[in-house]
């Protein structure tokens, strides 16, 4: 994509995450993940078609550090699907920091894909849940759309945003992050991980303008 680029019928806006918890003062926040939402909101206004996720578990799920009595967060354990990153309690269903941020702006955005809603199971991925195996659906909602191209934005780049762009290119959609519209954790050099696999698979990583 080039500075002509013209989002057509056929192109997605995939919006990340953007939640009070991922942001400065919440649970999981990222840092200065606050700084994207200008970014976001003039990108999703160019979209004809945007989907939003969100990051949505019950209160005693299974990759909160506080379900593993004597676990402290970003320790990492093995569970029945392979190896689980605990995270601090974040994006609890029904509060606060739950919730999408204020001034995210995006109100013709056609879809609100939850995830991370099974309590035994991890979901980064706007695709797949931390398994491999479960479907979130969306694979199936976007080609119904007749949607094939798929660019993305939002928290965190070397989890949510990673897992989700590797999905999607691992199910034939083209795919383009957008660097300034993402913010890393960057835990133990998982971001620089993440452009690496990005590199890899060809996946086109761009700015906004």
């Amino acid at each position: 994509m080039t500075a002509s680029f013209v989002p057509g019928e056929q192109d997605l806006l995939l919006v990340v995450d953007i939640q009070n918890d991922f942001c400065p003062g919440g649970r999981l926040a990222v840092p200065r993940g606050d700084e994207i939402v200008p970014v976001v909101n003039r990108l999703a206004a160019r979209f004809p078609h945007v989907v939003l996720t969100q990051d949505w578990h019950p209160p005693d799920h299974l990759s909160f550090a506080s379900s593993h009595p004597g676990r402290a967060p970003f320790q990492t354990i093995e569970v029945a699907y392979g190896p689980q990153v605990l995270w601090p309690d974040h994006c609890v269903q029904g509060t606060r920091g739950a919730a999408f941020r204020d001034d995210l702006a995006i109100p013709h955005a056609e879809l609100v894909l939850r995830k991370g809603y099974h309590r035994a199971i991890d979901s980064y991925s706007a695709f797949f849940e931390n398994d491999r195996r479960t479907a979130t659906g969306l694979a199936g909602y976007l080609r119904e759309r007749g949607v094939r191209r798929i660019v993305i934005a939002g928290l965190a780049l070397d989890f949510c945003v990673r897992f989700s762009a590797e999905d999607a290119h691992g199910l034939g959609f083209a795919v383009t992050v957008v660097e300034d519209a993402c913010r890393a954790i960057d835990l133990d050099g998982s971001a620089a991980d993440a452009r690496a696999r990005f590199r890899a698979l060809g996946i086109d990583c761009i700015m906004a303008d």
